[in-house]
């Protein structure tokens, strides 16, 4: 059986808070582990009303502190943001703390718009130096040499995993490239799926800390006692989407009955293709949905999310889930 992991966003739902979100998250993570998932894995977004991971470092070092064994990071830090060096520092802090349980994956995209990036002090045009600034950033977690006048303290040395996240052929290669794990944001961009994990796998060239490709994919679950039950909770995380491509920001909203009333015709053929590897429904349905995104894709790994307004019924998601792995659903 292939691993399993967790992507959490913090949710905050209508008439919640972010304290009640950090709550919620450690709740999960201490679920997550228990259940035997792999890693744990929170999300840097900034101005969003419905996500309370903006200070995702912070985050990350409170789950970590919270758990023993699971390990925690970031899916991911989106390095447009930061200094390579500040990036390297808090990592390095946090795999200090909590030695080899620290994952750091890098996102291109600012993951915001320019009126945040402005506030972040940050701007748009970071994004062409990423590549350049990878390479810095690894270089920071390796041993100081004599001489090196700029140091990662905590850094220099210490264990912490760096992954490339990304949605294109571009992050692909690079990751490739570079000899690093990859992880695709399939469970919301998945159109170059087949082919960035194509390219990912033939280009590969082995490194010091990987010798062969391994691929993660992003998947939406959400699983509950019945299909109709299952169905009627997405419908949150569906009107997120909705809500933002109507320039929307909020928190996440209850469920409701019908989604088609909710979508104009072309708002919900966008969404079924952006939301296209989500698998819904009760243990039967679920079991044999990630059977066959297994197959298809062939992952090394799965990382899955589920954004429901109720965090009892996200746990439980997470519980059924479990469930299904523990009967088996690798055809390998």
């Amino acid at each position: 059986m292939i691993p399993f992991s967790i992507l959490d966003l913090a949710p905050i739902a209508e008439g919640g808070s972010a304290a009640q979100s950090f709550r919620n998250t450690v709740d999960l993570a201490r679920t997550a582990e228990r259940l035997g998932y792999h890693r744990y894995w929170l999300a840097e977004h900034h101005n969003m009303p419905g996500i309370a991971s903006a200070a995702t470092a912070v985050l990350i070092g409170h789950v970590a502190g919270a758990t023993a064994r699971i390990r925690v990071g970031a899916g991911g830090i989106m390095l447009p943001n930061h200094s390579p060096l500040q990036v390297a520092e808090q990592f390095g802090t946090l795999g200090t703390l909590y030695p080899g349980r620290i994952d750091l994956g890098l996102g291109r995209a600012p993951g915001t718009d320019q009126p945040t990036a402005r506030a972040l002090r940050r701007y748009f045009d970071g994004a062409e130096d990423y590549p350049q600034n990878v390479v810095e950033l690894m270089g920071y977690f390796l041993p100081a040499s004599a001489g090196q006048r700029v140091q990662a303290v905590p850094g220099a040395g210490v264990d912490v995993a760096i992954w490339l996240l990304g949605s294109s052929l571009f992050s692909a290669h690079m990751a490739a490239q570079l000899g690093l794990p990859y992880a695709f944001a399939s469970h919301f961009a998945p159109a170059a799926l087949e082919q960035a994990l194509d390219d990912y796998r033939r280009h590969f060239m082995p490194a010091r800390t990987l010798r062969q490709p391994y691929a993660m994919l992003g998947l939406n679950v959400v699983a509950a006692a019945t299909d109709a039950e299952a169905r009627r909770l997405f419908t949150s995380q569906q009107q997120m989407f909705v809500n933002l491509r109507r320039g929307l920001r909020g928190k996440v909203p209850p469920p409701i009955d019908d989604i088609e009333e909710y979508c104009q015709p072309q708002e919900r053929h966008v969404l079924d293709q952006a939301l296209s590897c989500s698998i819904v429904g009760g243990p039967d349905t679920v079991r044999a949905g990630i059977d066959a995104f297994i197959a298809r894709h062939r992952p090394d790994e799965l990382i899955i999310t589920a954004n429901t307004f109720s965090h009892d019924a996200r746990r439980r998601s997470f519980e059924i889930v479990a469930e299904v792995m523990a009967m088996g659903t690798d055809p390998r």
